[in-house]
């Protein structure tokens, strides 16, 4: 369970930092997929390919099925507001934005957790955790720079992509009430092969992915990678910091994504970092320490 005092488990730091590797791969991979692919096909896709990978896994650790729909309901709610929704806005929305962009309204999830949460009962609406949010979002901003072109269809696209963000918060709350016993591994399973019923349908009504014609090796690979590492592998590792630190904390991670983005690019592409990127890493890392608080009772003793 997580901690009452809502600050992140000690072993929770490295993963949200391995999650944020793998979440910021997809921006990458929608954008080269989104070529040959439409919206809703690729998350379809997206979502269908990560259950098969894990479901070896699940049958390998034991884990049944859910034996009735009332089991099933919980995952079917997390794959509506965790994937279905989320995934098919950002995913169309980036149809009118860049990826870059489309990073930075992702890193206000934390801020529609936090809302949601406070609106619902779970959680007060601490000072604390607002303002280190708020200054966690200064900081992407710095670090990205906000880059706005007028372009057609961009207040569209962040628009979509604002909802994407939105529609996560919701994802936090079913999580944290419908899920605290389950493992894991299940969790991930379960909620992309609801996910996958959900999209098979929306996209058969409304793309008929049957018609399109076949995309090329490239973005195979894209789809690949992002069913893979930034669903199959990303959700273990997203549900079990949720059971240790809690639903709100583990949005954290869409601050880190822009951040790990850069310093992938820094030390694989040999791209060289700025001092506003520096300045911005510095902003979002402090923020985290303020929302986790464990810093600021270190300075009360001290002072």
């Amino acid at each position: 369970m997580p901690p009452i005092d809502n600050r992140i488990h000690a072993r929770d730091w490295s993963l949200l930092a391995v999650l944020s590797i793998l979440w910021g791969g997809s921006f990458f991979f929608n954008g080269a997929a989104l070529w040959e692919l439409s919206p809703l096909t690729l998350v379809f896709l997206r979502v269908a390919l990560g259950a098969a990978i894990l479901l070896p896994l699940l049958r390998m650790q034991g884990i049944g099925f859910p034996n009735s729909m009332s089991d099933w309901t919980p995952f079917i709610v997390i794959g509506l507001f965790n994937n279905v929704i989320p995934f098919s806005l950002i995913v169309a929305g980036q149809t009118f934005i860049p990826s870059g962009l489309a990073s930075i309204l992702n890193a206000t999830t934390p801020i529609f957790t936090v809302i949601v949460m406070a609106a619902a009962g779970e959680e007060a609406l601490r000072l604390r955790r607002v303002a280190g949010v708020a200054l966690g979002l200064a900081g992407v901003i710095i670090l990205r720079g906000w880059g706005l072109e007028t372009s057609p269809g961009q207040g569209l696209g962040i628009l979509l992509c604002l909802g994407g963000a939105f529609s996560y918060g919701f994802a936090a709350l079913a999580a944290r009430r419908m899920l605290k016993d389950s493992a894991p591994l299940a969790t991930a399973t379960f909620q992309l092969m609801a996910s996958t019923v959900m999209m098979a349908i929306v996209a058969g009504v409304v793309e008929q992915p049957w018609r399109l014609p076949v995309p090329g090796l490239t973005t195979w690979l894209a789809v690949l990678g992002l069913a893979g590492l930034s669903t199959a592998l990303a959700y273990i590792v997203f549900f079990q910091i949720i059971r240790r630190s809690g639903a709100i904390n583990v949005m954290l991670v869409t601050l880190l994504i822009p951040v790990t983005a850069i310093l992938l690019g820094w030390s694989v592409l040999g791209e060289p970092i700025s001092m506003r990127e520096i300045a911005g890493a510095i902003v979002i890392g402090s923020a985290l320490l303020v929302i986790d608080g464990r810093i600021l009772n270190v300075l009360r003793r001290v002072t």
